[in-house]
């Protein structure tokens, strides 16, 4: 066993604060990663509130991770010591069912085992994230990071990025397509990116008319201030698609008009409470459809940083000692950055 050095949370209202425990030794499937960076994603202010109601404690969070192999099992044949890697969302999941067979181990039918806030295969450990300085996974949730992107940057690919990446493929964004991101923060500037890079129209919607320089700068062809109406009319049943990655409750009825036949809006976006019931004849007249999607299966995963490497894609972020996690959470929750916060884990030794 390895001491890990860590910053966790000890219940709901606690401050994360530095914490040890010890990460398993390097099986012959495993890779020990040193971590260089790791995202803060919104969904770790959640879990650290215990906002979901499933939070487990002591949690160290951090699903964002990018740092160099330094331990490799003796089965682990295409990874290095020195590497380049990152791990995203999950860890583990069964292997078996359909879900993992296809590629899609985020639906996994035997329960996936997320980075952190979870139990291992073992049923015993607590899984624990990138909040920390090392961390050791099985080979098969391992991937590697493009050597053209600057490894601080592509850390919220982990997460934001496949979130985005991921629907805006299986709905077909791209050339002659009509694209809206509803919501520019660390979700919609990466959508607002992929959208772009697929060759799709971009649209951002947003509440905020400070916002609209940094859409078009993103990528944005256009921008549509969602709260005035004579603006949203003009762009009655012109999209085929739109990501809403907005977390908190809103009104998805002032969206679906503005959808083609057949058009489709995906929610991302993870609020505390329910959305305002949408009206079916918004659905009916035009045979729209409100989807939802995750994060992505491991392969589509290594697919989207491949995708960014040769498009030069990161996330735009600001840089953050782990000493100051709980301001950063305070800002993110006022949607206060541009665009994700990356904890430079080298501040754990302080």
């Amino acid at each position: 066993m390895t001491i890990a050095k860590a910053y966790a949370a000890q219940n709901a209202t606690a401050a994360l604060g530095p914490f040890s425990f010890e990460r398993r030794d390097v099986g012959a499937d495993d890779v020990q990663i040193d971590i260089m960076f790791c995202g803060v994603c919104h969904s770790d202010l959640h879990q650290a509130r215990n906002d979901w109601k499933n939070s487990i404690y002591p949690m160290v969070p951090g699903h964002e991770i990018v740092g160099r192999a330094s331990k490799v099992g003796s089965g682990v044949k295409d990874i290095k010591e020195g590497d380049l890697v990152a791990v995203g969302c999950l860890i583990d999941s069964c292997s078996t069912c359909s879900e993992c067979k296809d590629g899609f181990e985020q639906f996994c039918q035997g329960g996936m085992i997320p980075t952190y806030n979870s139990y291992e295969k073992d049923g015993k450990t607590l899984a624990q994230g990138g909040y920390s300085d090392i961390i050791v996974v099985k080979r098969g949730f391992v991937l590697k990071v493009p050597g053209n992107l600057d490894p601080a940057a592509a850390a919220p690919l982990l997460c934001a990025g496949i979130t985005t990446y991921s629907p805006l493929k299986h709905w077909g964004a791209g050339p002659g397509k009509k694209v809206g991101i509803v919501g520019l923060g660390g979700l919609g500037h990466m959508g607002v990116k992929f959208a772009r890079a697929f060759g799709a129209q971009v649209a951002v919607f947003t509440t905020s008319p400070s916002k609209k320089d940094d859409a078009i700068r993103l990528g944005a062809h256009e921008v549509i201030m969602s709260k005035d109406p004579d603006d949203m009319k003009t762009h009655l049943g012109s999209f085929d698609f739109i990501l809403d990655t907005v977390s908190a409750p809103h009104d998805l009825n002032a969206f679906l008009p503005l959808l083609k036949r057949d058009g489709t809006i995906t929610l991302v976006g993870v609020p505390d409470s329910d959305h305002p019931p949408v009206a079916p004849f918004n659905l009916i007249f035009g045979r729209k459809s409100i989807a939802g999607s995750l994060i992505g299966g491991i392969a589509e995963t290594q697919e989207m940083l491949d995708f960014c490497g040769k498009h030069n894609i990161v996330s735009d972020i600001e840089m953050i000692n782990i000493q100051d996690i709980e301001a950063a959470y305070k800002r993110m929750a006022k949607s206060d950055v541009k665009y994700r916060f990356v904890i430079d884990m080298k501040s754990l030794a302080a």
